[in-house]
């Protein structure tokens, strides 16, 4: 296919030059209506790029095809069959791929530790997940993505599940065996998701980690405004094989997409997939050069480990993105909450996540050597400042204690009859909402799960440290929300 063209792109650049002119929505009329004090902060281009996008930018029946053309050279260009783009984020896409697999009946095996949008497709669709439990780092309370052999044993308990779903990259940019968990599933003739929300770019250099469509998954959601260049929100579903009905992918997206998507963050999904085939190989080969000098010059500062191949082995995870640069802040007697926010307001530089002892640095192909003097330079006077650190005091659970019991399906128990019970008094009771520590975006409450004493204490004890559980009706904790039920 012809990957110098840019459908989206183009069609909007012929839109301005041909001065249209639309009595539809956006009311804002590509800016002549925004409010002056709006235009001189955002400008005005951002308002001209947005127009309709069906008797827009495109006619009414979309005859023209270019969202349909920018789709197929998105396939073509990550080897897929077939790409869907979605405006509404990966939230959304990765609930498509849910419903379109697992809609109908037969639950699916998800990972315990995927992120809260994967809980809310459970939620939404009422699918019953069949948990496969995380391999547990309990020296440093970390959570590794799960490996063949735990998805085969999953497959043995639940073989009437409708298929499986692994997160991979995970936030940390952690990676699973992807090929050896493809073959087990199909072995059963059963598809696998890749919520691959933060693996957009790896299709496009060999020495970033394993692209889900290049080892057979059935479906890989990716969101562009993770790793790539496209604006927040962007994201796009890739479907091959037959094994989900693209045509059912589709129409269950259609269910959640809104009927008036961003053009704006259509084009740029159109460009950059563009970027990335004339030369991604080129700017992600620096990313990563790039990347590695950054790991090494963090690794020289006094109390902050660098972590790469701590988090790989036979009981570890199988690959690791580099561009994460995950570090350990643990030995310098503080917390990655507190570094975190010291960084962002006495340098002024935000992090990618956070949690009670570390830090991760995302970096990108827009990264140099400036920008890693900028994080080097700051953490070092973080480290600096820290003349007598205050220890996190968040108690921190075994990783048998973490596993709470499944008794209801999430759907039940959200939409079940509820009250507010003081947290003193939540253990037994079943959790009616999510309470996720964001980010990374881990629930460590399920609705439907059974809450014990360890996990709620964890999860206050973490809050009066500096965790952010935005998901909570009480983001305090002081309160939970259980389920009224005469044996909960």
């Amino acid at each position: 296919m012809e990957h110098t063209r840019a459908p989206l792109l183009d069609a909007l650049a012929e839109y301005h030059h041909l001065d249209r002119y639309g009595f539809t929505p956006p009311g804002h009329r590509q800016g002549r209506g925004a409010d002056d004090r709006v235009l001189a902060v955002l400008g005005r281009d951002p308002f001209r790029a947005d127009v309709l996008a069906s008797g827009g930018l495109d006619d009414r029946r979309a005859s023209n095809r270019y969202l349909a053309d920018a789709e197929e050279l998105m396939a073509d260009a990550v080897g897929a069959e077939t790409a869907f783009f979605s405006t509404c984020g990966s939230s959304l896409s990765v609930k498509a791929a849910m419903l379109a697999v697992a809609g109908h009946d037969g639950g699916l095996l998800v990972p315990r530790d995927a992120h809260k949008s994967i809980v809310a497709g459970l939620i939404f669709s009422g699918v019953q997940p069949h948990w496969i439990t995380p391999r547990w780092d309990a020296e440093r309370h970390f959570s590794h993505p799960p490996s063949p052999e735990q998805v085969r044993r999953a497959w043995d308990e639940h073989p009437d599940a409708a298929g499986a779903l692994i997160v991979s990259p995970s936030p940390y940019g952690t990676c699973a065996d992807l090929e050896g968990i493809v073959e087990v599933c199909h072995e059963r003739g059963k598809p696998l998701i890749v919520d691959e929300a933060w693996g957009a770019h790896l299709p496009f250099h060999p020495d970033l980690p394993t692209w889900a469509m290049d080892v057979g998954a059935d479906v890989c959601v990716v969101s562009v405004h993770k790793m790539g260049a496209g604006f927040e929100q962007g994201s796009v579903f890739h479907a091959q094989g037959d094994l989900v009905d693209p045509v059912r992918l589709s129409a269950c997206a259609d269910l959640l997409m809104t009927t008036s998507p961003n053009v704006m963050v259509y084009a740029a999904l159109d460009g950059w997939r563009r970027q990335m085939v004339q030369r991604g190989h080129e700017l992600l080969g620096t990313a990563l050069a790039t990347a590695k000098h950054a790991r090494a010059r963090l690794a020289e500062l006094p109390g902050i480990a660098v972590m790469e191949e701590i988090l790989l082995g036979d009981e570890a995870s199988h690959d690791l993105d580099r561009m994460q640069v995950l570090l350990d802040v643990s030995e310098t007697g503080t917390s990655g909450y507190a570094a975190a926010d010291w960084l962002r307001a006495h340098r002024r530089i935000d992090v990618g996540l956070s949690d009670h002892r570390r830090v991760l640095a995302t970096l990108s192909m827009a990264d140099d050597d400036r920008t890693v003097d900028l994080l080097v330079d700051a953490v070092a006077a973080w480290q600096r400042q820290l003349d007598d650190p205050e220890p996190p005091d968040i108690r921190l659970p075994a990783p048998a204690e973490l596993q709470l019991d499944s008794v209801m399906t999430p759907r039940d128990a959200f939409f079940a009859e509820v009250e507010a019970v003081p947290a003193e008094r939540a253990a037994g009771r079943i959790a009616a909402e999510q309470i996720t520590p964001y980010p990374p975006g881990i629930p460590a409450v399920v609705p439907g799960e059974r809450l014990d004493e360890a996990v709620i204490e964890y999860l206050r004890t973490g809050v009066e440290s500096g965790m952010n559980v935005p998901d909570a009706a009480d983001p305090e904790l002081k309160h939970l929300r259980v389920v009224v039920h005469p044996r909960g």
